[in-house]
C-alpha cells in the first residue's frame, strides 16, 4: 500500500442543455413564464434572447419564484476529499450520488489517498504524529483483511477444494469488517448530481467561513464551475453575506466575502 496525500478537487462533467442550442439559462426562464403564458414551453424558448433571458432570471430573483431553477442539473466528479467531507456533503439531500465503495474496492494493495487538514499539515510535530497514526491505521486495515481471508479459507472443510471465486468471495466478506479500521482521512470518491436551485442553497451554506474548510473548498471549484455555464442564475451565489447581512448572528466570522467568483481567503 502506497499512501498520497490528496485535496479536493470537483470536475464539471455534465449538465442540462437546451435541444435547440441555445443557452442553459433559456430553460429556467421558460419553464418560468410558461406559468403565465398561452404558449408552449418550446415557442416561449425560441422567443427568448441571451439579454431577455438575463433579464427574466433577475426578475424570478425579485419574486422569490425558485421552483423553475430546479429544471436544470449539473453532474461533477468529485475526488480528493475524506471521508469526513463527504459525510457533509450527502446532508445536502436533494441530490443524486454515486460513491466508491468500501466494501467492493479492496485498498490494501493500491495507492491509497488520504486527506491533510491545513492546520496540521503546518505543524512539523502534528504532522509527524498525523503521518504516523494514518499509516498505522492503513497497516491495521490491510492486516485485519488478510487474517480475515486466511481464516475463511482455514475454516472451509478439508474435502472442499477452495477457488478463485470462494476467494473473491472471502475477500469480500473481510473487506465488509475490515473497513471499519480506515481513517476518517482515507479519501472517497463520487458522482453528484444537484439542479440549480439545490446548488444555490449548498453555496449559501458551505461557501461560509464557518464552514469546515474542506468541503468549503469544494464549493468554491464547484461554484467557479457553474457559474461559467450559467453566469446569471449564479451571479449572486456564494456565502449570504456576498448578498446582503450575515445571518450567523453573533457567531459571524466579521469578515464579509468580496463579490467575485473564486475569491477565497
Amino acid at each position: 500500500m502506497q499512501l498520497v496525500p490528496v485535496k479536493p478537487k470537483a470536475l464539471l462533467i455534465a449538465s442540462s442543455m437546451p435541444e435547440n442550442g441555445q443557452n442553459i439559462e433559456s430553460i429556467v426562464a421558460a419553464a418560468a413564464k410558461l406559468c403565465y403564458s398561452k404558449s408552449d414551453a418550446l415557442s416561449l424558448m425560441e422567443g427568448l434572447s441571451d439579454e431577455k433571458t438575463a433579464q427574466f432570471l433577475d426578475h424570478l430573483r425579485s419574486w422569490g419564484h425558485e421552483s423553475p431553477f430546479e429544471h436544470i442539473s449539473f453532474t461533477f466528479a468529485v475526488e480528493g476529499i475524506s471521508r469526513a467531507c463527504s459525510h457533509q456533503l450527502v446532508r445536502h439531500r436533494l441530490a443524486s450520488y454515486s460513491q466508491q465503495s468500501q466494501r467492493y474496492v479492496d485498498l490494501s494493495n493500491t495507492k491509497v489517498g488520504f486527506v491533510i487538514p491545513p492546520e496540521i499539515e503546518q505543524d512539523e510535530n502534528l504532522l509527524k504524529n498525523y503521518l504516523n497514526n494514518v499509516q498505522e491505521e492503513f497497516l491495521s486495515y490491510s492486516d485485519a483483511v488478510n487474517q480475515l481471508v486466511q481464516k475463511y479459507i482455514d475454516a472451509t472443510p478439508l474435502d472442499v477444494n477452495v477457488t478463485d471465486s470462494m476467494i473473491k468471495s472471502f475477500e469480500k466478506k473481510a473487506l465488509e469488517d475490515a473497513r471499519y479500521l480506515l481513517p476518517n482521512a482515507c479519501e472517497t470518491k463520487l458522482v453528484v448530481t444537484m439542479n440549480a436551485r439545490s446548488l444555490l442553497n449548498f453555496f449559501s451554506e458551505r461557501c461560509c467561513e464557518r464552514a469546515q474548510w474542506e468541503i468549503r473548498d469544494l464549493a468554491y471549484q464547484m461554484l467557479e464551475q457553474v457559474s461559467l455555464k450559467a453566469p446569471h442564475i449564479f451571479k449572486n451565489a456564494g456565502a449570504p453575506c456576498v448578498r446582503g447581512k450575515c445571518p450567523e448572528g453573533s457567531k459571524s466570522c466579521g469578515h464579509p466575502k468580496i463579490k467575485k467568483i473564486g475569491v477565497r481567503k
